[in-house]
């Protein structure tokens, strides 16, 4: 034996540390509508200015990555041309830094020459030309989301028609999370043809669905619907809805082919990583009965209700069932408000997905969303100034700088995530960590309701 193996260190013991990240909201819903505003979350909290400052802070955090979207309307403005001038130069720092991303393709938003966005019929191929000149120009970016929330842009874009292509109702959001899928398959096997070394994390948000269990409830029926179509999305794209789909008579109801299925079964993809987005405030729906209303209500017509760690320990274990040879993250989570509301979930959210880590759930990965403040989703309706719609939702806080744009303050939850990442992170794993358990923060009241409005 060489004097070099024998010093090397023993392998780690147990599964690896984990893969710790910050978000950086990126929604791009710009279509014109009405007297509907654009809604760039890069261009409305200053990331296009500040991009070198913020990847300067999310290398302060000690974060292993950080999930961030490419802008596709912005660097594809037409069909066969491509301008990278910005991107370039932010995953040229991403590459400095050391700090991996998790690059969000699709983020609800498509380029302007997609007329009808997701129900143009050249949806799958463009998000496919797309993915392959991302994957080829960029080497160093590895990790690919090819599209985050498919169920939330099938609600918003095709359930409520609240965006683009303003679609409604059940047969609103087959209609576009059919074609969604379609594209994350086509985005997926392209990339694979170009970049085998690359991975796909499937992001997906969930609902749960309280206070209607029993069989005599007026919309049993229908929450048993709404939690099987949770995970349809992630069936589709896998070639898992066949006969015995308990969705199958509901799809052929409103006009999906047999044809269609067997599509999804022939060109079936697999996620690397399955990613689940929680947030303690908007992911628990409550289904109430009230006067009037409709027998088939989206989960929007309910209100939604604060649930804490019990919501986010059933929804990781119910993907779990569903995919149990899937490793998962927590891909976007936060409690937000004031700052010791943010640390208090920061540290309990954290070390809810260690425990379960430990009882054998298979997480590799938690992200904090996200790096700093952004916009409610409402700001592309109202009418009010950009910081009257802030959401407190960041490890710095936004605030108006005087220059029509906002400056980044540095919070307590930033330091907390800072010793957590450091205590549990890969990054920092080479480096020794503090002895006995990172403090604890006080808990703050839990919210009894919450409006919609944000990221699900």
């Amino acid at each position: 034996m060489d004097e070099q193996t024998a010093a090397a260190p023993p392998p780690p013991s147990g599964p690896p540390r984990l893969l710790m990240g910050v978000g950086v909201e990126d929604t791009f819903v710009v279509e014109p509508h009405g007297d509907r505003r654009p809604l760039d979350e890069y261009a409305l909290t200053d990331h296009y200015r500040r991009w070198s400052e913020d990847v300067d802070l999310l290398a302060a955090t000690g974060a292993d990555q950080v999930r961030w979207g490419i802008p596709w309307y912005r660097v594809h403005p037409e069909p066969g041309r491509f301008d990278w001038s910005w991107v370039d130069r932010v995953v040229a720092r991403f590459e400095e830094v050391g700090v991996e991303p998790v690059v969000d393709l699709v983020h609800y938003g498509t380029p302007a020459w997609l007329g009808g966005g997701f129900l143009h019929a050249d949806y799958p191929a463009a998000l496919a030309e797309y993915a392959v000149a991302t994957a080829e120009r960029y080497p160093s970016l590895r990790l690919f989301t090819a599209t985050n929330e498919p169920t939330v842009t099938a609600e918003r874009c095709g359930e409520d028609g609240i965006w683009p292509p303003h679609r409604t109702g059940d047969a609103g959001y087959l209609a576009v999370l059919l074609p969604v899928a379609r594209g994350v398959v086509a985005a997926q096997r392209a990339i694979a043809e170009v970049r085998p070394d690359a991975e796909h994390w499937h992001v997906e948000a969930s609902r749960r669905f309280v206070g209607a269990t029993g069989t005599g409830d007026r919309f049993g029926a229908r929450v048993a619907h709404l939690r099987e179509r949770e995970f349809l999305h992630q069936d589709l794209v896998t070639g898992r809805v066949g006969e015995g789909h308990a969705l199958l008579p509901h799809l052929r109801a409103h006009g999906v082919t047999d044809g269609e299925l067997t599509w999804f079964a022939e060109h079936a993809v697999s996620a690397d990583v399955l990613g689940v987005n929680y947030y303690p405030h908007v992911s628990t729906v409550r289904v109430v009965d009230e006067p009037g209303a409709r027998e088939d209500p989206p989960p929007s017509a309910w209100p939604v209700t604060w649930d804490g760690l019990e919501g986010l320990v059933d929804l990781l274990h119910r993907w779990h069932a569903r995919y149990p040879a899937v490793p998962l993250a927590l891909t976007e989570t936060a409690d937000p408000g004031d700052v010791d509301r943010r640390v208090a979930w920061l540290h309990d959210s954290l070390a809810t997905v260690l425990r379960l880590r430990e009882e054998g759930l298979p997480l590799v990965g938690y992200t904090w969303w996200s790096l700093f403040d952004f916009l409610l989703w409402d700001y592309r309706e109202g009418t009010g100034e950009p910081h009257e719609y802030l959401l407190g939702h960041g490890l710095w806080d936004l605030e108006p700088d005087g220059d029509g744009g906002f400056g980044r303050r540095r919070t307590a939850a930033a330091d907390a995530f800072v010793a957590l990442a450091a205590a549990h992170g890969r990054r920092a794993a080479a480096t020794p960590v503090p002895s006995g358990p990172v403090p604890s923060a006080p808990v703050p009241p839990p919210l009894v309701t919450a409006p919609l409005g944000g990221p699900a």
